[in-house]
């Protein structure tokens, strides 16, 4: 198995290690010589050995490259990125959750495994698993062992209901990830189970993140703030700190990317983030999104004219970007505002809220119609 991937990447070149935050970058010389002794039984180069020794402490003198490194080849695509919401199932049924319907469905084995070298061979180096739920998709665990042994570095964004299966936690210690982002909805179970609308959410995650700070998995708590637990966020806090996890803050509700205002309900007055402005991102051109039928879009909210990768492959992918730059005109409710240019909010996202009829405060900093 390999303890190095070696990838291009928007333009660059690097050297990872999954399940570590450090790495290299390298040119493209070097890139090309390690590639020429892929699968090899020749020595890693010196200054390879005394790269992988300074930036991530790791020792691989004696070690031959087919048993070190996996080389990845350049591809036609640029996408570095992309996120695989691989079932809109989920065991929780959370007053937020931005997706309209949870239904259990998708592809089957074969076409998951399918869609996953897809995803491979478009240059995809950084892949999160998402959902719905993703842990509860009985082909989670296949999926993961796939794109991790096909030189990806993953991040998994759960609920972490599940995460303290002990098949699960010796697949993540035996195959690391990026990380593991776990979604934190309260402090307490009364907090917690009341958002989820679950009885017993807030003991299954708490053994699900004993179970991976002891296992020294890469952890990051994503802090949801709402009307629920808005008063315990010190002790979200706090909790991040107990399992050594990183965490991010998210105060600020939408509505389903559909455009449905039901998770508007959640939302904590006085809490909506202090973003930046937006000036544009990288989705539909170096990153994408793919839903359980392996239709591709720009992102999570942005999916209109969905890619339909499994009967287009990746040609499909090339008419990505023009379809992205289409959904970020800012245009209907956005049309014709004299501040569009210090906006904080993308066009598709705004589109959300508009379709939902939220009140204009609760995603535009400008804050009122006559500011327009």
């Amino acid at each position: 198995m390999h303890q190095l991937i070696v990838s291009p990447h928007n333009g660059t070149f690097l050297v990872a290690r999954p399940g570590a935050r450090a790495g290299m970058q390298i040119p493209r010389a070097m890139y090309r010589q390690l590639d020429a002794i892929a699968g090899s039984s020749s020595p890693l180069p010196d200054w390879l050995l005394e790269g992988v020794r300074t930036a991530l402490g790791l020792d691989l003198a004696g070690v031959p490259v087919r048993e070190a490194v996996l080389v990845r080849p350049e591809t036609r695509l640029g996408y570095g990125r992309a996120t695989y919401e691989i079932n809109k199932g989920c065991n929780f049924n959370c007053e937020h959750c931005y997706l309209a319907e949870r239904k259990f469905e998708g592809l089957p084995w074969d076409g998951k495994a399918r869609l996953l070298r897809l995803l491979r061979d478009a240059g995809v180096l950084w892949l999160q698993f998402t959902g719905g739920e993703p842990l509860i998709d009985r082909d989670f665990m296949d999926a993961y062992v796939l794109a991790h042994r096909s030189g990806m570095l993953i991040e998994i964004l759960t609920n972490g209901s599940r995460l303290h299966r002990p098949e699960v936690i010796g697949m993540l210690r035996e195959l690391p990830p990026h990380k593991v982002t776990v979604s934190l909805y309260g402090a307490t179970p009364d907090s917690f189970d009341s958002l989820t609308r679950k009885k017993g959410a807030f003991k299954l995650v708490e053994k699900g993140l004993i179970a991976a700070s002891e296992a020294g998995i890469a952890l990051e708590l994503a802090l949801i703030i709402t009307r629920h637990n808005a008063h315990e966020l010190e002790t979200m806090r706090a909790l991040a700190d107990r399992y050594g996890a990183g965490r991010t803050e998210y105060g600020t509700i939408s509505p389903t990317y559909s455009g449905t205002p039901e998770p508007l309900a959640a939302q904590a007055p006085g809490f909506l983030d202090k973003t930046s402005v937006f000036k544009g991102c990288p989705a539909g051109h170096t990153f994408f999104h793919v839903d359980p039928h392996g239709l591709a879009t720009m992102c999570k909210v942005g999916r209109e004219n969905p890619i339909d990768l499994m009967t287009e492959g990746l040609d499909g992918l090339l008419r990505l970007p023009g379809i992205a730059d289409a959904q970020m005109l800012r245009t209907g409710g956005c049309g014709g505002c004299r501040l569009s240019g210090t906006c904080r909010v993308c066009r598709p996202l705004a589109k959300a809220y508009q379709e939902a009829k939220a009140p204009l405060n609760t995603y535009c900093q400008h804050g009122s119609e006559e500011a327009q």
